[in-house]
């Protein structure tokens, strides 16, 4: 029996795609190959931030499976793949992940199927990469089944937006192949965008990201820049951000995390060295990032200075371990590199925080809060969950450095 939707790579992208479209009365069917995600979802326990419990159990009571078998594949209407894109050992693109799925897809494509790539890349992986193995078994794109592009929007924890009222990119390998595709999303998103085609619609995913990549560097700088001068970050930003046109507020922070910031412009700079440019901005704001974590340890070995500690040797507690608030993730996580510096030079790292539980590379998470606050020479505030009484912080922590901007108290020490 045929289903509507096979979603390839059941993860952050690909778990809240399916309920979507689940919830607009498609069948759905995901094929994933990592057994853990396959038992979880099996058990009815979300994996990912996006998708609840509740709307995970009323998946499953839809019919709704995860299979470790390519063949499903074959009963498919639409084909989406939703796998990782990460860089390699060299620090360029890896796009093991999204070769792999093409090819399972492409062993059991079958005439009229619409394949749909999400995952992030650099402009041309469509039509250079994924093509080429999707035809190996003598299926020609554009005529036997449809090729396109689609850029996933997913921004983990965002409450306001999610795939229905996000405004949907795609770019087909043909004309044709575009229209089926925006005849697809149009049956569980509201607004559909055509691209030129698949490379513009990649492109427009990098500069997506790109832009506030960019952004999230420029305000780093100037906070480094404010705190030579002595001036209150804080209020400046407030300032500037009353402009109701030409400005778009941005706020510092320990750097860039996520799947997506950190690793998307790096896509970027790879394809503009292989088509022998140069993006400045993009390379200048990839400096500025990177050093962000190097500027909070010395901060923070300020501070200890100051209070006539030295930073070897003493007790250094991190809150906030995710790449963001209110959410489990801390793929490249910027407070991972601050950790890492810190221990380098000596200091005795705790960390905790309430949304991701132990971290495998920090050890153990501090189980008392305040007794760990009481106890610390200084603690970094490094990502805003709600979870935290900012008041409680301010009280009990020995030193505060806030690195989100949000506690209150005349002795808090502020980025």
């Amino acid at each position: 029996m045929s289903v509507d939707l096979v979603v390839v790579g059941v993860g952050y992208v690909g778990l809240p795609l399916a309920a979507a479209a689940a919830t607009a009365g498609l069948s759905v069917v995901g094929y994933d190959t990592s057994p853990a995600v396959r038992e979880q979802v099996g058990q009815g326990r979300p994996h990912v931030p996006d998708v609840s419990g509740a709307q995970l159990r009323a998946l499953r009571a839809d019919g709704f499976e995860v299979t470790g078998d390519p063949a499903v594949i074959a009963r498919a209407e639409t084909v989406v793949i939703c796998v990782p894109t990460g860089l390699g050992p060299d620090g360029g693109p890896d796009l093991a992940a999204v070769r792999d799925a093409a090819a399972a897809v492409s062993g059991h494509l079958r005439p009229g199927t619409l394949v749909v790539l999400e995952s992030t890349s650099f402009p041309g992986t469509t039509d250079e990469v994924v093509r080429p193995i999707l035809e190996r078994h003598g299926l020609v794109a554009g005529e036997d089944f449809s090729l396109a592009y689609s850029p996933e929007r997913v921004d983990p924890g965002n409450r306001r937006y999610g795939i229905r009222n996000t405004p949907k990119v795609v770019g087909g390998h043909t004309p044709l192949c575009a229209k089926q595709c925006v005849a697809f999303y149009s049956r569980f998103v509201d607004t559909v965008v055509v691209a030129r085609g698949t490379r513009e619609a990649e492109m427009a995913k990098l500069l997506e990201n790109t832009y506030r990549y960019v952004n999230i560097a420029l305000v780093n700088e100037i906070t480094v820049f404010c705190d030579e001068l002595g001036l209150d970050v804080w209020d400046v930003l407030h300032c500037a951000g009353t402009k109701p046109f030409g400005f778009a507020s941005f706020t510092p922070g320990p750097g860039v995390g996520g799947h997506c910031i950190p690793v998307d412009p790096r896509y970027l700079l790879d394809k503009a060295r292989r088509a022998g440019s140069r993006l400045g901005v993009v390379e200048a704001a990839r400096e500025v990032d990177s050093a962000m974590p190097s500027y909070l340890v010395e901060r923070t070995t300020r501070l200890l200075t100051d209070a006539g500690l030295g930073l070897a040797g003493s007790t250094v507690l991190l809150l906030g371990v995710a790449y963001k608030a209110g959410v489990p993730d801390t793929r490249e996580s910027a407070t991972l590199r601050v950790a890492a510096e810190l221990t380098a030079l000596g200091a005795h790292v705790r960390y905790h925080d309430p949304v991701t539980g132990p971290v495998p590379e920090l050890g153990p998470p501090v189980s008392d809060l305040d007794s760990a606050l009481r106890d610390a020479d200084v603690t970094v505030l490094l990502v805003g969950h709600g979870g935290y009484d900012l008041s409680r912080l301010a009280r009990n922590a020995r030193l505060l450095l806030d690195v989100t901007g949000r506690v209150p108290g005349e002795e808090v020490h502020r980025l």
